[in-house]
């Protein structure tokens, strides 16, 4: 107290200082003082009332309290005399054991009185119940079999209340309700027998089942009935519960197995299509079912059984277990597709789970799948194996069919352009086609992987094409005559290299959904190096071809007999031309470059006939002759392959100008200008040897030793920097040397 009212004089001190601050607040202090005071009787008046308020509820509560120990009193009290009356009474509660025995003897008889006229037409109602069974009214044949039952069940719970160890008694009942129990047993039958057949009886008569249905649903409320009674009483009647609900289900799942089973094909043996007919007989089954559930069957059941949901999870675990059987079978490649295309796709499509008639109550997405993962990638490892097994034969039979081809007397068909070509790249890739097709049905992986399948067969493929093509040629060597038409097959094989291109690059354009898969594939880009070689010997092959007839006609030019007047380029240039009478037939980037190489051989076999020396001319005249006479060939050569090349940029004059600078060498008539003329030809030509100058002045056959050795050594003094974009030509130019036999000549 003494804290308190120092602190409250305390905090008077700071409130008085705070209204004295100013002279002019001396004036207000009576106000001051009267509004103090009046806030301190308005404190003290709530507080009295605060007080006032505590003290009626103490003198409330302790009235209470006073009130309820009366009560107490009371009740202790009325329980003395209670138990007082009680141990009174306990004499008389024993005097009334044979009350009891008597009331429940009447409970007995009261049931039985109750239950008599049933009892005593049991055999009549049994007959009655037969013959509506047989007459399928059931509902009015299970009404009279419930009043049996129920009779029964009455007698023989009284008398296990009156005896439970009275099995005598509950034995001869028993016996004279067996007919019961076997009633029971064939309407149940009758049920089972309209349950296994209710999507046909849903068509013809839905009431039969949804009777079927009442049946059932009365039997399971009795069962709830007696297995609560059996909790108070331990009492259960013979045969309860009978689960006729869980039966009608199980009866379902063996229905719908069955249903399952019977798609089977009978002739798998005999037809090779066996499991696409399989699989597209459970497709319209499953559909066809679900759907007169769906429209039909949901109307006869109750809400709370689901019908509809329990019929697509029986189906679900049908197919499930089939497709699993299906997938444990030795099947083929093809099959192995078959059952995966269903299984991933046709399924969960809306040919079959996402029709338009079982939305919305079918979700695909929330169906489970029919094989696991781990099945699905042994099937697929399989069908990989399998495939890449059937795509090697695949190859190794077309590129065989097409190796006998060759050896035909006939010209192989032509496209649509006129170009040669076999069928071999049409049949490969659209065995090719087919395989990805089939791939992309099933996923986008295994597509990826087919592809890469492809393309790996295809590299090895083109190896042993290249291998066949070489022995071709080698074999056509060893006789020429053989076979016929070598030269337009051999042009096919080189046509077909250009086509295997084009359908590669078509292959991934249209296979391949983005870069990161082109980039799985960049292991086979060497296909194309392949390619280009098969087609690049083809080439060569053929122009050798064309060489190995103007062999003869070579190595006449530059010769005496030539410088008389043969007609040796003439029939080269003929050669030449009826040759690309049929190398018209080549695809272009190949025949324009084979024309190019052409030229450039022509070319260099000429210069070779120059550097071998045949000739040495006499004179002034017989160089003249022969220098007019190379640079007449020269320009025949250059019109021969200005035609050839029609339409081409490339330029075809440079090469014969080779020929027509040699000439010009020949042609000189001053020797004092040698020096000057071949410094030309040096500067032009920078790959030019000192045997090559050499044999050129041996072919003048004017030049001293002196002039030889003075034109070569001043040459090689004064090397020019050869020009970055000349194509060497005198560099594969080999000039013969002098042999024992020659010098000794």
């Amino acid at each position: 107290m003494q804290e308190t009212e120092r602190e409250a004089l305390g905090t008077a001190v700071q409130r008085v200082a705070g209204m004295l601050q100013r002279p002019d607040q001396l004036d207000k202090v009576e106000q001051y003082r009267r509004r103090e005071a009046r806030k301190k009787a308005s404190v003290e008046a709530r507080l009295k009332a605060a007080i006032q308020s505590q003290l009626d509820g103490v003198r409330t509560g302790l009235s209470q309290l006073h009130n309820a120990l009366h009560d107490v009193k009371d009740i202790q009290q009325s329980l003395a005399d209670v138990s007082k009356d009680w141990r009174q009474s306990i004499n008389t509660i024993e005097n009334l054991k044979e009350v009891k025995d008597a009331v429940v003897h009447h409970s007995q008889l009261a049931a039985a009185v109750e239950n008599l006229k049933n009892i005593s037409s049991v055999p009549e109602i049994v007959r009655d119940t037969q013959n509506l069974i047989e007459q399928g009214k059931l509902l009015d044949a299970h009404q009279k079999l419930m009043d049996m039952e129920c009779s029964r069940d009455d007698l023989m719970y009284e008398q296990y209340r009156m005896d439970s160890k009275n099995t005598r008694d509950m034995k001869l009942i028993q016996i004279y309700f067996a007919e019961v129990q076997k009633l029971s047993e064939e309407l149940a039958k009758q049920l089972w027998m309209v349950v296994q057949r209710s999507l046909v009886t849903v068509r013809r008569d839905p009431t039969l089942l949804v009777s079927v249905v009442r049946i059932i649903e009365r039997e399971e409320k009795i069962d709830r009935r007696m297995l609560d009674r059996k909790k108070q009483t331990g009492f259960i009647p013979p045969g309860r519960p009978k689960q006729w609900k869980e039966k009608m289900f199980d009866i379902l799942d063996k229905t719908v197995s069955v249903r399952i089973e019977s798609t089977q094909a009978d002739t798998r043996e005999s037809e090779k299509m066996w499991l696409v007919r399989h699989l597209e007989i459970i497709r319209k089954y499953v559909l066809d079912d679900l759907t007169v559930v769906k429209n039909l069957a949901v109307q006869c059941f109750p809400p709370h059984y689901e019908i509809f949901k329990k019929f697509l999870d029986l189906y679900h675990q049908s197919l499930a277990l089939r497709i699993q059987e299906l997938a444990a079978e030795e099947l083929e490649a093809n099959e192995i597709v078959t059952l995966l295309t269903w299984v991933l796709n046709t399924y969960q499509s809306a040919e079959m789970m996402g029709n338009p008639e079982l939305v919305p109550e079918v979700d695909v997405n929330s169906l489970q799948p029919l094989l696991s993962n781990d099945v699905i990638n042994q099937l697929l490892s399989k069908y990989m194996s399998t495939l890449t097994s059937n795509i090697i034969g695949w190859l190794r039979k077309a590129l065989e069919t097409d190796r006998k081809d060759w050896e035909k007397n006939s010209e192989p068909e032509a496209d649509q352009d006129g170009y040669y070509q076999t069928t071999l790249p049409a049949i490969v890739f659209q065995m090719f086609e087919q395989n990805l097709q089939v791939a992309t049905q099933i996923s986008e992986d295994l597509k990826v992987k087919v592809l890469l399948l492809c393309l790996q067969q295809m590299s090895s493929f083109l190896i042993r094409y290249k291998e066949e093509a070489q022995s071709y040629k080698e074999e056509h060597l060893r006789n020429r005559q053989h076979p016929a038409c070598y030269v337009q097959y051999m042009i096919a094989i080189i046509n077909n290299c250009q086509t295997f291109k084009e359908s590669i690059i078509s292959l991934k354009r249209k296979y391949l959904r983005n870069d990161m898969e082109e980039g799985m594939l960049t292991n086979h880009s060497n296909m194309d190096m392949i390619l280009e070689t098969i087609a690049k010997e083809g080439c060569l092959s053929l122009l050798d071809e064309v060489f190995m007839d103007l062999e003869q006609h070579l190595n006449d030019l530059m010769t005496r007999k030539w410088l008389g007047g043969t007609n040796s380029v003439d029939t080269i240039c003929v050669t030449i031309e009826d040759y690309f009478n049929d190398f018209a037939k080549i695809k272009k980037p190949y025949k324009k470059k084979m024309t190019i190489e052409a030229h450039r051989r022509v070319v260099v076999e000429y210069i070779k006939a120059i550097m071998q020396k045949r000739i040495s001319f006499k004179s002034a005249e017989e160089r003249k002759d022969g220098a007019e006479r190379m640079i007449k060939e020269a320009e025949q050569f250059k019109f021969l392959f200005n035609r050839l090349t029609a339409g081409s940029e490339e330029d075809t004059d440079g090469l014969c100008d080779t020929i027509i600078a040699i000439a010009e060498v020949i042609k000189l008539t001053d020797p004092s200008l040698l020096y000057l003329e071949f410094s030309t030809l040096v500067s032009k030509y920078p790959d030019i040897r000192d045997d090559h100058i050499a044999a050129l002045l041996a072919v003048r056959g004017d030049a001293t030793r002196d002039i030889k050795q003075t034109i070569i050594e001043t040459l090689d003094q004064g090397l020019s920097q050869p020009n970055p974009n000349y194509v060497p030509i005198f560099k594969e130019i080999l000039v013969p040397t002098l042999t024992v036999p020659k010098l000794l000549k």
